[in-house]
């Protein structure tokens, strides 16, 4: 039987499997386990107690970071001189997390709402990062004597140099990678500056900010009145949403975040995690990627995002539910602007064309990257969805591994008005009159580089097992390796020759698969076992699913009327061929 039309057809790249030799060395580890954490490149002793206890090997010292030393003092002469400090901020999850989590901390420190204060610019209005005429409003406005930006302001040159000008002294923190030209600020705080000692250069923007609030309780210790433990549930989001590596430092920030958030000390967090449906005591990393990440994300896609900014400091109930249920809508809205706008996007493209461009008046700034995404990953062709403007228009990009989206856009840069990004995501901006060249060029481009290839996505597999071998025991050595996400992965698993018991289309339109699978094995003389499964958006699989499949997939669970049971989440799915 043939794979439906309707599915793509992916390539399965298995790991290769460990050595007899580390095997016996590590004999008192699951063989599976210890396979997974290979293929994470551990291999050294210490290196894998470490990763498996949740200990962090390096020093988190944060005078480690360059010119940490001099914000602190800059920090410390305005909380002594009670100066007006701007935290400057971004509006994805990572920037809000950020902009609370140290305005928090230098409120800690003793200055009052006025003296500390956040500023989160408007996406459509202002735009990401540093904006001039806003720099002027809180110097000239405000009375600002010192800014801070978080998650973002390394790229920002002319910014900070006019913010300059007026007398504003600049602080930036950010993560983004440098740009050829550093901005003139009194410190620029960055793990990927190369004058810095630090041993992480993959820190969230949350994290930097956070690492700056460690230093300054450090440094006035008789000043800090806040506990730097207790924002660290804002670290774990921001660092989960933003899609760092969980991997470090940053797998220990999590994991400790994930304490802190799973008490929900903040009502904000309490309120959000009721919303998500997610109760407090079981949060992930995944119940931040896939439930409180989104909703604050939406905010600034569609509204401002000091509705989420303000949800994660409100100090009471009443407000925090509010705040979450603003939120929640602002998701469902943002789900159906998606789905309403790919349907647009679609209608304008090739699915075969080299590169997948569409551009329309009606796509809106907050929801072009998501669109982006869908058209990309549904067909695995590098996309763009361009925002159309009265003179300029804005597009977001996103790619696949064998496309480099920003170098194909330096190529064409003398068009653009500015651009950035990175090699399976960016953005730019484009004068109304260059867009016909841009597209014909960009998709000249595209059709070169991709050319003579097969494009077909990847799914990277940790290891061959035995579906007989899927139990609780298995299942208990994984959560090991929690929190997993970007770059320690769920283990991906591929079980060949399985039997299907039964099969039927679920969901509204019949679009997922619900299977119950067998090994062929009997369990201690008790008969087969058999374990169901759910294999989302493959529903068309119902009409020609053969009884024996080759199964790729994650293992879950599934928690129906208080009682637990392991589940398959099959990301592919492939006829055996029988030898």
């Amino acid at each position: 039987m043939k794979q439906p039309e309707t599915i793509r057809e992916n390539k399965w790249q298995i790991a290769p499997p460990i050595s007899q030799q580390l095997r016996q060395q590590y004999s008192h580890l699951h063989p599976t386990l210890l396979q997974i954490l290979y293929n994470r490149g551990l291999i050294e002793p210490a290196h894998i107690q470490a990763f498996l206890d949740g200990h962090y090997l390096e020093s988190t010292d944060p005078f480690l970071l360059p010119d940490m030393d001099k914000a602190v003092a800059r920090i410390q002469q305005a909380v002594e001189r009670e100066e007006t400090v701007i935290v400057y901020g971004d509006f994805d999850a990572d920037g809000v997390t950020s902009t609370v989590l140290l305005t928090q901390a230098l409120r800690g420190l003793g200055l009052n709402r006025q003296q500390a204060q956040p500023y989160i610019p408007d996406r459509v209005d202002e735009g990401y990062g540093l904006n001039i005429d806003a720099l002027t409003t809180l110097r000239q406005e405000k009375g600002a004597d010192l800014v801070i930006t978080v998650d973002c302001g390394i790229r920002s040159v002319a910014e900070v140099a006019h913010a300059n000008s007026l007398g504003l002294d600049m602080i930036v923190t950010d993560h983004h990678s440098l740009g050829p030209t550093l901005p003139p600020a009194l410190a620029l705080i960055n793990p990927k500056h190369p004058a810095s000692r630090y041993p992480e250069t993959m820190l969230a923007g949350v994290g930097i900010a956070f690492k700056l609030a460690q230093a300054l309780r450090q440094t006035m210790p008789e000043r800090a009145q806040f506990d730097e433990a207790e924002l660290l549930d804002l670290v774990a989001i921001g660092t989960v949403a933003d899609l760092a590596p969980l991997l470090g430092e940053n797998r220990k920030l999590v994991q400790d975040g994930l304490a802190v958030l799973n008490q929900a000390k903040r009502p904000g967090v309490a309120a959000l995690a009721h919303v998500s449906g997610v109760r407090p005591g079981q949060m992930t990393a995944e119940s931040i990627g896939f439930g409180l990440g989104p909703r604050i994300n939406a905010a600034g896609r569609l509204d401002h995002a000091y509705t989420a900014a303000r949800l994660l400091a409100v100090n009471n109930d009443l407000m925090a539910n509010q705040l979450a249920n603003e939120l929640n809508n602002l998701n469902k809205r943002r789900q159906q602007l998606t789905a309403e706008l790919t349907a647009v996007a679609e209608a304008q493209i090739s699915p075969e064309a080299p590169i997948l461009i569409a551009a329309d008046n009606s796509f809106l700034s907050g929801v072009v990257g998501l669109v982006a995404s869908r058209l990309a990953e549904k067909n695995y062709r590098p996309a763009i969805v361009i925002e159309q403007g009265e003179e300029e228009s804005r597009g977001s990009c996103r790619s696949i591994p064998e496309f480099h989206i920003t170098e194909a856009l330096d190529e064409v840069a003398d068009l653009l008005v500015r651009h950035g990004g990175h090699a399976q995501a960016a953005g730019f901006t484009v004068r109304n009159e260059n867009l016909p060249t841009f597209i014909t060029r960009i998709t000249e481009i595209a059709q070169s580089k991709l050319a003579g290839l097969e494009l077909h996505p990847t799914i990277t597999i940790d290891a061959q097992i035995r579906l007989h071998d899927v139990d609780w025991a298995l299942h208990d050595h994984l959560a090991q390796l929690e929190p997993t996400g970007y770059a320690n992965a769920t283990p991906v698993f591929l079980s060949r020759g399985v039997e299907v018991v039964h099969h039927r289309r679920v969901g509204g339109d019949g679009a997922h698969l619900q299977l119950r699978l067998s090994s062929g094995e009997e369990t201690d003389g008790s008969g087969y076992r058999v374990i169901p499964a759910i294999a989302f958006r493959q529903g068309d699989w119902a009409d020609c699913l053969p009884q024996y499949i080759d199964i790729v997939y994650t293992i879950g669970l599934n928690e129906w009327n208080g009682r637990r049971n392991l589940q398959l989440m099959v990301q592919d799915i492939k006829p055996t061929q029988f030898e």
